[in-house]
């Protein structure tokens, strides 16, 4: 179904855009710091909501990129319109209703869940968080029109609009942040505006008739259960595993703020600087929900096994690639960030122990699972996921940083433990081929 040529045409796009996140997160994270070590702490308490809430849009972007896909797959082009139409329509409610909780309660969930930290952090979170929660809205269309153009094997419009986005991003920060002296405020507006407009691109682009999946020019959406329901089908069981998985990380970051400023700042740039570790793997992920999508609608099997399998390969040889130069290179990464000496030990620390990790482990833990997804098996994906971040990621985070002494280090650790039993769990059963069984039709 797919010659190489297509799937380099979805992958290299998918790459070069987490490539673009990753790279301008961390350019972000260095502009933030020039207000302090206060700012970046603050902004990195944020991101973990952020994250959090963020998941609960992309899970059902993902369930409406698969259903599409399967229908693209299916030959049913029609229905795959029908249920972009859908996404776009729950994903704006939901993200509406999201924003005005959050908004009515910001201040109550920061001292709720990072009580401990010191006031200048405190207050540069509430900021930070003030105009993220505006976003949401905005995000969230932006991550559902995106996920349906993946559907269509068209990964260049969002790598377009992505770049265009964070393009916006970095001159805003620059202007704002340099030029009016707004620290973290000035940061977070960016952010806002930024995906304002990506979002706004991305809606109008996808009312193009021509594209294979688009959405009517009307804005009046009629409501249709049926298709929601096989969207939710796969977003329900995505977006409880994303929350629950987001919360997990909330509370280690609880853990991380009672060690001192010095470790939530070197667990924030490590996190920013590890991204970067992780990006092929993200974008491989992404490719498999368009292509197991589109096998399993066609009912072909034998390819959704040796797809995955030369995605999966391909994942490692790349990651493996660049988590090496990121060990090399470390030492002048972190010179860019003008961190202190105590902080620029532990987040070194963390990066080449990370690194090291992340070539053996994370594709058969996070880019595998994906294709279990984009084949219904999103329940088993959903538990595993759950036990293994509760068991494994929070509690051995208290036991390895708290009881045994390692610090923020204790809870990187943890982190690893959880992504050897998700891989052990999921290459067991994709060998296992249950996803045969799964089907929307």
């Amino acid at each position: 179904m797919f010659t190489k040529k297509d799937l380099y045409k979805l992958i290299i796009p998918l790459i070069m855009e987490q490539m673009l996140l990753v790279t301008v997160g961390m350019a972000d994270s260095m502009m933030v710091a020039s207000a302090g070590e206060a700012a970046v702490s603050g902004v990195s308490l944020v991101d973990a909501i952020n994250v959090l809430l963020i998941g609960l849009f992309a899970a059902l972007a993902t369930g409406g990129a698969v259903v599409s896909a399967q229908f693209l797959g299916h030959k049913e082009h029609k229905n795959a319109c029908k249920a972009a139409e859908q996404l776009v329509l729950i994903t704006t409610v939901l993200s509406l209703i999201i924003m005005v909780v959050s908004l009515i309660s910001r201040n109550s969930i920061l001292k709720i869940l990072f009580n401990n930290v010191d006031a200048d952090v405190m207050a540069n979170a509430q900021t930070y968080f003030f105009y993220s929660v505006l976003s949401y809205p905005f995000i969230a269309i932006y991550n559902a029109c995106s996920a349906l153009f993946r559907s269509m094997n068209n990964s260049k419009v969002s790598l377009a609009t992505s770049f265009l986005m964070n393009l916006i991003n970095i001159v805003g920060n620059a202007i704002l942040i340099f030029g009016f002296d707004m620290g973290v405020a000035g940061a977070a507006i960016s952010t806002l505006v930024s995906r304002m407009v990506a979002a706004m691109i991305m809606y109008i682009l996808l009312r193009n008739p021509k594209q294979k999946i688009h959405i009517g020019r009307s804005l009046h959406v009629q409501i249709d259960r049926m298709m929601i329901k096989r969207i939710l089908r796969i977003g329900v069981p995505n977006g409880l595993e994303n929350s629950v998985f987001q919360i997990g990380k909330i509370l280690v970051q609880g853990l991380v703020a009672g060690f001192g400023t010095a470790a939530i700042t070197a667990n924030a740039v490590a996190g920013s600087v590890g991204g970067l570790a992780t990006l092929p793997g993200n974008a491989i992920g992404l490719a498999l929900i368009t292509v197991v999508g589109q096998c399993v609608g066609a009912g072909d099997y034998n390819s959704v096994k040796r797809y995955t399998f030369k995605l999966i390969k391909i994942a490692y040889v790349i990651m493996g690639v660049l988590n090496i130069l990121i060990i090399v290179l470390c030492p002048f990464i972190l010179k860019l960030y003008h961190l202190s000496d105590e902080t620029t030990m532990i987040t070194a620390q963390l990066l080449i122990y990370y690194s090291i990790v992340c070539m053996v482990i994370w594709p058969t833990s996070f880019a595998l699972p994906n294709a279990l997804r984009a084949a219904g098996d999103v329940k088993f994906t959903m538990m595993i996921s759950i036990i293994s971040m509760w068991v494994w990621r929070i509690g051995f985070s208290y036991v390895l940083a708290k009881y045994c002494g390692l610090g923020v280090l204790g809870v990187w650790i943890a982190m690893t433990i959880d992504w050897l039993f998700r891989s052990i769990c999921f290459v067991s059963r994709f060998l296992k081929a249950k996803y045969k069984t799964f089907t929307f039709y």
